[in-house]
């Protein structure tokens, strides 16, 4: 080895913080990802990741900047490294064996070293020849490859000799995957789940329910927001959450804000479950759908909440670098323009000396006027409330429907909800036990019925000053000014 005498600097490249915990709920996201990367890429389509950090979620999915192939990679940049939150469970539906495309190309080598061109090489499905000789080259005993960070194949060979490599097999087409692929389904015959249909395994997977689910990057395909739409209610047969869709804002879609509201309406979404967003969000140069950066930035005020879904995303910083259509054409919203699509209950983005959220209402409103349906805040922490009350009480079935069992839940659930209101979280919470909710029929029947009262906070959307001149104040001042 070498002789060392005198300083040296070593860098390492740059950590990424560990990412604050949420234990409200955690976000469900659907979509695709470079799997040819990752640990198991056989094992890494249709199965659920709880990631905690970002090297997780590379290391079950694989990772790359191109957020319009891959859009599960947009969502691993946003909650880890633009908002550092977690966790996340995400789910690619891209399938390396079916959605890959022929694969060939000649690298020259330099100094034994050769990147492949294309992004996607499928290592599995790889046959490597010796460029000079057309003979076969095998993994570990005469090359070894591995990924560099922008997801290039890198191979060194153990002859550095060798001019040239031929490569032959598959690479991952992400356009072939369809709405059919994210929507999923169940197989009768087999019990396999797919897509969607995964959904109800978070909880018996992972012990946490949904808080909320997006698929960026398909929602703004109306057949895929309207099947998102209908998971958000009896999740596992126990919880409820709400989803984010986006609002197409391709040349076919709503591209200026006056075509939102047909384009809303072209949907057929008007869940209290559903909230939309137009347009998309310039992020570190890329391009990505709006719901991704929304997710990350509610995930974000939940955390400073306590973890309690109580507080608006609205007027809340975006880590956003310009609000844009698909095809990248900047918008310059002001609030008219905004408030617009807040009237017709969709969400979007301003630039307030800095991007922020804007908007409070959900899909149902202008229709559905009642507060806990049309106030986001108000409905993230009815669905939230009723999580932590399923979640809470499980352990409570069936035990013996007597007196005391009535009477732990009410306290221990009522004391709950006055911390919470003398913390600022709410105006009230308050449970109760009512003896005509409960006839003797119903006991005998094994039903115990509880009501509950609750009332956070609606958002203070608009405020309001009234300016009049005070002609007695002139007065005042001239007449002060006498000798």
């Amino acid at each position: 080895m070498s002789y060392l005498h005198g300083v040296a600097v070593v860098e390492n490249p740059t950590s990424i913080a560990e990412p604050v915990t949420l234990s409200g709920g955690v976000p469900v996201i659907f979509g695709t990802a470079p799997v040819n990367q990752a640990d198991d890429p056989d094992n890494a389509t249709n199965q659920l990741f709880l990631c905690n950090t970002f090297d997780e979620a590379k290391a079950a999915v694989g990772y790359s900047s191109d957020y319009e192939s891959y859009t599960l990679c947009a969502a691993m940049d946003v909650f880890f490294k633009a908002y550092g939150v977690g966790p996340i469970v995400v789910c690619n539906v891209l399938d390396p064996s079916t959605h890959v495309s022929s694969y060939s190309e000649v690298l020259t080598t330099v100094n034994g070293v050769a990147t492949a061109t294309k992004l996607g090489v499928c290592l599995g499905s790889l046959t490597v020849s010796n460029g000079d000789d057309s003979s076969a080259l095998t993994e570990d005993a005469d090359y070894t490859v591995e990924f560099d960070d922008d997801g290039y194949a890198v191979f060194t060979l153990v002859d550095a000799s060798i001019s040239s490599i031929s490569l032959s097999g598959s690479i991952l087409d992400p356009s072939a995957v369809t709405q059919t692929d994210v929507i999923g389904a169940y197989d009768s015959d087999t019990g396999a789940e797919t897509g969607f249909e995964l959904i109800r395994r978070v909880y018996p997977k992972f012990g946490l329910a949904p808080s909320l689910l997006l698929a960026p990057g398909w929602t703004q395909n109306a057949v895929v927001a309207q099947a998102l739409v209908a998971k958000c209610e009896d999740i596992s047969g126990m919880f409820r959450c709400e989803c984010l869709i986006d609002i197409d804002s391709t040349e076919t879609g709503a591209t200026k804000y006056t075509d939102v509201e047909e384009a809303k309406e072209n949907t057929g979404i008007t869940s209290e479950h559903a909230i939309m967003l137009w347009p998309m969000i310039k992020y570190s140069g890329s391009i990505m759908y709006y719901s991704t950066m929304y997710a990350a930035l509610a995930a974000y005020t939940d955390y400073t909440n306590d973890n309690v879904p109580g507080l608006y995303p609205s007027n809340k910083s975006l880590k956003a670098s310009a609000v844009v259509t698909a095809d990248g054409t900047e918008l310059d919203l002001d609030i008219t323009q905004a408030n617009v699509l807040n009237a017709i209950g969709v969400v979007t983005a301003l630039n307030l000396n800095g991007y922020v959220a804007w908007g409070n209402n959900t899909a149902a409103y202008p229709d559905v006027t009642d507060p806990k349906d049309r106030w986001i805040g108000c409905r993230r922490f009815f669905s939230w409330w009723a999580n932590e009350f399923v979640i809470n009480y499980l352990s409570k079935v069936d035990n013996l429907a007597n007196y005391r069992l009535i009477q732990s839940i009410v306290d221990s659930w009522n004391v709950r909800g006055n911390a919470l209101t003398s913390q600022g979280k709410c105006a009230g919470i308050k449970m109760v036990y009512n003896t005509e909710d409960n006839p003797v029929e119903n006991i005998l029947a094994g039903k115990v019925t509880f009501r509950q009262y609750l009332a956070p906070y609606t958002p203070a959307e608009y405020i309001e000053s009234i300016n009049e001149y005070d002609v007695s104040m002139l007065e005042a001042a001239l007449t002060g000014g006498e000798e």
